[in-house]
């Protein structure tokens, strides 16, 4: 398929399928998930793994080693506490990224966008490559891309929710504004035809986690995720056909046969 690549912070990416790593019954289940999505990007909760020893630490065993490793700042609900996170993982793991998030609340898991403009401009003037993770604001989302981050990261729908894109006017709008870095549809995505419709909008990617973990078979969702980015691309790039109120038919008309005989 004749297509530009998912560049992001000067990498290239096979993959615009971007898999997380929390919520699996086992770690062998989530390196076989992990594989099937062929994502080369993973994104990895620091307050959730041992930064300190990491031979020690049977959840980094489990990770492909060709993946990219962006760590995000979940669980964070203020700026400073965010800065603080991206540092200790830019320490640990000797990468500039950052998959960031600041949340406004722990029932909605939404973006805190004042937080996560305050820590976007910290974080970008000591040389992070930060992923921003937003709401569905086209207004935000290019004031994001004009503080200097890597790639604009809008909602589907809320954390975990599954209920796949809530504003596609939205998306295509945050599509439009952001022209020089990726935008990248994180959280909300629930089955593959979700992430189909959001690469159909035209976005770069989609970032996920729950809804591959929490399949009753991750592995086979994964793949499907795999198959539904690739297709959801592929028929953006192809451009759909007009939607019409009224029914046209496939076939010519010209020699149909009527009771007056042929036209």
């Amino acid at each position: 398929m004749n297509d530009r690549p998912l560049i992001i912070a000067g990498r290239t990416h096979a993959s615009r399928l971007i898999v997380g790593t929390g919520k699996y019954k086992t770690m062998d289940l989530m390196e076989a998930a992990l594989r099937a999505s062929g994502a080369d990007m993973v994104t990895v909760a620091i307050r959730r793994v041992n930064l300190n020893d990491r031979t020690a630490d049977e959840f980094w065993r489990h990770l492909p080693k060709n993946m990219v490793i962006l760590p995000n700042t979940a669980g964070c609900y203020n700026a400073a506490d965010a800065v603080r996170v991206s540092r200790l993982a830019r320490e640990a793991l000797d990468t500039p990224l950052i998959k960031l998030e600041v949340l406004g609340d722990p029932k909605t898991l939404l973006p805190d966008a004042a937080g996560l403009v305050e820590a976007t401009k910290i974080l970008v003037a000591d040389g992070f490559q930060v992923l921003a993770y937003t709401n569905d604001d086209p207004i935000l989302a290019k004031r994001l891309e004009d503080m200097g981050v890597a790639a604009v990261m809008p909602l589907a729908a809320p954390i975990g929710s599954g209920r796949g894109i809530q504003n596609p006017i939205h998306i295509q709008f945050i599509r439009e504004a952001v022209t020089t870095v990726p935008v990248i549809v994180d959280a909300g995505v629930g089955t593959a035809s979700d992430a189909a419709v959001a690469m159909e909008l035209g976005v770069d990617g989609v970032l996920m986690n729950t809804a591959i973990a929490e399949a009753q078979d991750p592995v086979r969702m994964a793949e499907a995720m795999r198959l539904g980015v690739e297709a959801g691309r592929a028929a953006f790039l192809a451009g759909r056909m007009p939607r019409r109120e009224y029914a046209q038919a496939s076939s010519p008309l010209a020699g149909t046969v009527s009771a007056a005989g042929p036209k």
